[in-house]
C-alpha cells in the first residue's frame, strides 16, 4: 500500500509574526536530542508488520526550517528514511527551505542524499512586507538561494508566498506575482493570511496599530492570481496551489485525496488504518517515549465512516478537477446524492459547487467562499 511520509523539523531560527505551528528555537543540545529520537522513531516504525508491507510514494521534509539543520545533519535524516523504509523508485522527496539558511554546499547535499524537490519559503518579494511577516531574509535573498537551487541540480522548486497581508493593496500583490514569474518556478504555492491568535501579527490586528486587508482587497488578489499564473502556463490544481505542466505537488496530493500517511518528529500527526493521531510535541517528552522503546504517540483517534466521508468531500473539493464521484462510491460503497442530497442541491441552487465530467466541483464562483462549502459537509 501507498502512503506519503512526512518528517518534522521543529526548529526554526526565529518564528514569524504570523505563525503558530509547534517550533522550537535552535539549541544543539535539543537538536542532538531531536535526531537520536527521530532515528528511533523510523526504527520501530520499519520493524512493525504495519509498514513492512508498505511502500512510501511520496517524503515530505518539513517544519519549523529544515534548513537551519547542517548539511550532515539533514544528510543523516534523508538517508535514514531511505535505509527504515520502503521508498518507491522515483519518488517524490521534497525540502522546505527559507532564504538565507542554505547555501550551495547544503543544497548540493541534500540533492545528492535524494530530494528532488524543494519548497522554499519566499512569502513576499518586497522587503516592508517581509519585515512585517518577521522573515529573515530580503528578496534578494530569495532571488540568490533560488538561483542557487537551481545551480545545485534542483528542478523542480516550488515558492511559497502568502497574500492579504495587512496594509497590501491588490497592485503591491501583483508586484510580487511578477517578481516570482521572473524566476521561472515550477509550482507556486499562493495562501491568503490566516491571523492566528497568539501570534504578533494578531495581536497588532487587534490592537488597532495595524489595519487588515478588506474582504475585496483579498477577493482582487485571490482572482488576479489564478488570472495572471494562467497566462503564464500553470495549471489552478488546488485552491490556493498551481503548477507547470507535471509538476503538481504528489506529497499533497495524498492529504487532498484523503489518503494515508505517517508523521514522524515532535508534534507530527498520521492517518493510518482509520486513525489519526499526534506524536508528543515537546522534544524531551518525544525523546522519553522512545527511548523505553516506544512510538511518541500523545494521542489516537478512530475515524469513523461518517467523519471519513466528510473530510474526503471537502479536502477532495479543494483540488479545481475536484472529487471523483466514481472514487467515492468505491471508498464508502454509496453515491455521494445519497449522503449529502440537502447540501449538494442548496449548494448548486447558490451556484458554489456543479457536477461535470464525473466530478463534484467547486464552480469560480465558490471557490473564494470554500470555506462556506465545506461547512456544509460536516456531520
Amino acid at each position: 500500500m501507498e502512503t506519503g511520509l512526512y518528517v518534522h523539523v521543529p526548529f526554526c531560527i526565529k518564528k514569524c509574526n504570523y505563525c503558530d505551528f509547534i517550533s522550537y528555537p535552535y539549541h544543539e543540545v535539543d537538536v542532538k536530542a531531536y535526531l537520536v529520537g527521530l532515528e528511533q522513531e523510523m526504527k520501530l516504525y520499519s520493524q512493525s508488520p504495519v509498514f513492512q508491507s508498505r511502500e512510501i510514494s511520496t517524503v515530505y521534509i518539513g517544519g519549523g526550517t529544515p534548513t537551519c539543520l547542517s548539511a550532515f545533519n539533514l544528510g543523516k535524516i534523508i538517508n535514514d528514511v531511505f535505509k527504515y523504509f520502503h521508498v518507491y523508485t522515483g519518488a517524490e522527496v521534497t525540502m522546505e527551505a527559507n532564504p538565507g539558511t542554505v547555501n550551495p554546499h547544503l543544497l548540493a547535499s541534500v540533492q545528492a542524499a535524494g530530494v528532488n524537490r524543494l519548497s522554499l519559503g519566499v512569502q513576499s518579494c518586497r522587503d516592508d512586507e517581509l519585515r512585517l511577516l518577521g522573515r529573515i531574509h530580503s528578496f534578494r535573498q530569495a532571488k540568490e538561494t533560488f538561483l542557487m537551487a537551481r545551480e545545485a541540480g534542483l528542478h523542480n522548486i516550488g515558492v511559497d508566498l502568502i497574500s492579504g497581508l495587512p496594509g497590501q493593496s491588490a497592485l503591491e500583490w501583483m508586484e510580487t506575482l511578477k517578481n516570482i514569474i521572473a524566476l521561472e518556478p515550477d509550482h507556486v504555492s499562493a495562501y491568503g493570511l490566516q491571523l492566528e491568535a497568539g501570534t504578533p501579527l494578531y495581536e497588532d490586528v487587534q490592537s488597532g496599530s495595524l489595519a487588515p486587508c478588506s474582504e475585496e482587497e483579498e477577493l482582487e488578489m485571490f482572482l488576479q492570481t489564478g488570472d495572471f499564473l494562467g497566462e503564464y502556463g500553470f495549471d489552478h490544481y488546488e485552491i490556493s496551489n498551481f503548477a507547470t505542466p507535471g509538476r503538481q505537488c504528489r506529497h499533497n496530493l495524498i492529504y487532498w485525496h484523503n489518503q494515508e500517511y505517517l508523521g514522524i518528529g515532535p508534534a507530527a500527526h498520521s492517518f493510518i488504518n482509520g486513525y489519526r493521531y499526534a506524536n508528543e510535541q515537546q522534544i524531551l517528552a518525544y525523546k522519553n517515549v522512545l527511548d523505553a522503546e516506544c512510538l511518541p504517540v500523545a494521542n489516537k483517534e478512530k475515524i469513523d465512516t461518517v467523519t471519513e466521508m466528510a473530510e474526503t468531500v471537502f479536502l477532495g473539493l479543494r483540488l479545481l478537477k475536484g472529487l471523483s464521484l466514481d472514487c467515492f462510491k468505491k471508498r464508502f460503497g454509496c453515491a455521494i446524492d445519497e449522503v449529502y442530497p440537502v447540501p449538494l442541491q442548496k449548494l448548486t441552487d447558490m451556484g458554489l459547487v456543479e457536477i461535470a465530467g464525473g466530478y463534484l466541483r467547486l464552480t469560480r464562483r465558490g471557490l473564494p467562499v470554500a470555506n462556506r462549502v465545506f461547512i456544509e459537509f460536516l456531520p
